[in-house]
């Protein structure tokens, strides 16, 4: 077996050697809506595509494609848990290796801008607010040592509304156009 994908526009994509005119941005927004983040582990679906446009909108507005398409690899190697990457270090350098292609498909420098990072946190932290089960109370204890990591990290002050699949498709699509659009 080769290690490659049918996306959704029919095209192939090659993991171990991923070209540039593999990556589509319609693949990346329809793949991204049907992936959940936290691997599902929410109260109600929450996409990755919608996530993404969060992002791009917490984001210093010159850094709004990179917001975008920070997780657009996912599209690709699907939503894997950061502390699953953690144990497989081989998982990074693919996702580097896709991440990099995606990157200069769309004209991004790599890394990303310091400032994406930081509003992914944000984001991260808000989407735990709004979208994640509470603990039992017998795990409230592991639940505060997890995520002690986030304590000087502030919210959003809105309340994230999660999107159907399909809506947050045509909103990363749009969002994309928008970034994209010659300026006026």
């Amino acid at each position: 077996m080769k290690p490659t994908i049918l996306t959704a526009s029919g095209k192939y994509f090659d993991f171990a050697n991923p070209a540039l005119d593999s990556i589509d941005i319609e693949d990346i927004a329809t793949a991204l809506s049907r992936i959940c983040r936290f691997t599902g582990h929410t109260t109600q679906f929450y996409s990755v595509a919608q996530h993404s446009v969060h992002v791009s909108y917490a984001v210093p507005p010159e850094y709004g494609l990179q917001g975008l398409l920070h997780d657009a690899a996912e599209a690709y190697l699907g939503d894997v848990s950061s502390p699953l990457k953690q144990l497989l270090p081989e998982y990074k350098v693919i996702e580097e290796r896709v991440e990099r292609v995606i990157c200069k498909r769309f004209g991004l420098p790599f890394p990303l801008h310091p400032s994406i990072k930081e509003a992914d946190l944000r984001m991260l932290v808000t989407e735990r607010r709004d979208l994640m089960p509470q603990p039992y109370e017998r795990q409230r204890v592991v639940d505060a040592v997890a995520w002690s990591w986030t304590a000087a990290i502030e919210p959003l002050d809105a309340t994230i509304s999660a999107r159907t699949p399909g809506s947050a498709e045509l909103l990363f699509l749009a969002r994309f156009k928008e970034l994209t659009a010659p300026a006026a």
